[in-house]
């Protein structure tokens, strides 16, 4: 009898390909950490570009191209054909008399406007290659119309006046014209009362080219009336940081300079002397520069108010034509 043979198989099992431990953790750890450092560093960029936004997008509004003059007469036609159905309102030779000061000062116009009206969007509009700032009393109006119209600059104005204050404001004035109230000064530092002093700080740098005056409210004695707003543009043109070799000249226009407290705090601070022009309601003054920290001879050359606040038989105003 044969013995049996066992006939034993050596299966050798191949070993899987795996890696070490060590450096599987090591990939893991890479890609985690350039996950990580891409979040972080879209995280800041994004951070950057948010916080210069405001200054890129101010930067870039006086960087537009003007609008071409067809377009400009367009806008000038159906602003005034709306106008001419509400009272109070800009009239066609009124808005052509303010485009036409605008398209002489460019490039770049410097335009400063008091109040927001019906005609806002056509300043900023015949302005585009230049910087236009708007300042008004009404915080909703404002914040109403930065929502409404993206890049508009604008900031609110907190009045200190009343319409019927206005003899004893002048004659205040009067009183410190050779100190917080004189006509080169810069208004960021004055107790003048009549200065408007908590504007944001830039709007003093600024040259301005043209001033337009159509606000605040001054149809009742109990609103702010314009005394600030002339007085206080009197002073920005005269106080202009580039001197009299740099334009040294500011356009002014006062809007219902029918109306006795802008007529007399126009002849206060604006002067007879530098009126070129009234169209309609519309007052245009050119104001020079005047160099130095103040001036000794006041606003205008000779005391030419038409309504001397000193005078105890100056009338008192009518609210009818206010």
């Amino acid at each position: 009898m044969k013995g049996r043979t066992n006939t034993k198989f050596i299966l050798f099992q191949p070993q899987l390909h795996r890696q070490p431990p060590a450096l599987a953790s090591r990939l893991w750890f890479l890609l985690l950490l350039l996950f990580t450092s891409f979040t972080f560093a879209f995280f800041i960029l994004t951070l950057i570009s948010t916080a210069v936004s405001p200054s890129a997008s101010l930067a870039s509004a006086a960087s537009h191209p003007p609008i071409p003059q067809f377009v400009q007469d367009a806008l000038l036609h159906y602003a005034a054909a709306v106008n001419s159905t509400s009272g109070g309102r800009f009239s066609a030779s009124e808005l052509a008399a303010v485009s036409a000061a605008i398209r002489r000062c460019r490039p770049g116009c410097n335009l400063l406007v008091f109040g927001l009206t019906h005609e806002t969007l056509l300043y900023r509009a015949l302005n585009s290659d230049g910087r236009t700032v708007f300042l008004d009393e009404s915080e909703f109006l404002i914040s109403r119309m930065e929502q409404q119209h993206h890049g508009i600059e604008a900031y609110d104005v907190k009045y200190t006046t009343k319409v019927d204050e206005m003899w004893d404001l002048l004659r205040l004035a009067r009183e410190s014209s050779d100190s917080d109230c004189r006509p080169v000064q810069n208004l960021l530092f004055s107790e003048c009362r009549l200065g408007l002093n908590d504007l944001p700080n830039h709007i003093y740098d600024i040259d301005w080219d043209l001033i337009l005056i159509d606000g605040p409210a001054g149809y009742s004695p109990a609103v702010p009336g314009r005394m600030s707003a002339i007085f206080t543009a009197a002073v920005l043109a005269r106080s202009k940081k580039g001197g009299a070799a740099s334009n040294p000249k500011t356009h002014v226009f006062v809007h219902d300079f029918d109306r006795e407290v802008e007529k007399v705090c126009c002849d206060e601070y604006l002067c007879p002397d530098n009126l070129v022009g009234t169209v309609g309601r519309l007052g245009h003054f050119v104001i020079d520069t005047v160099e130095g920290s103040s001036s000794s001879s006041g606003f205008c050359s000779s005391s030419s108010s038409s309504m001397n606040p000193n005078n105890s038989s100056s009338p008192a105003l009518s609210m009818s034509s206010l």
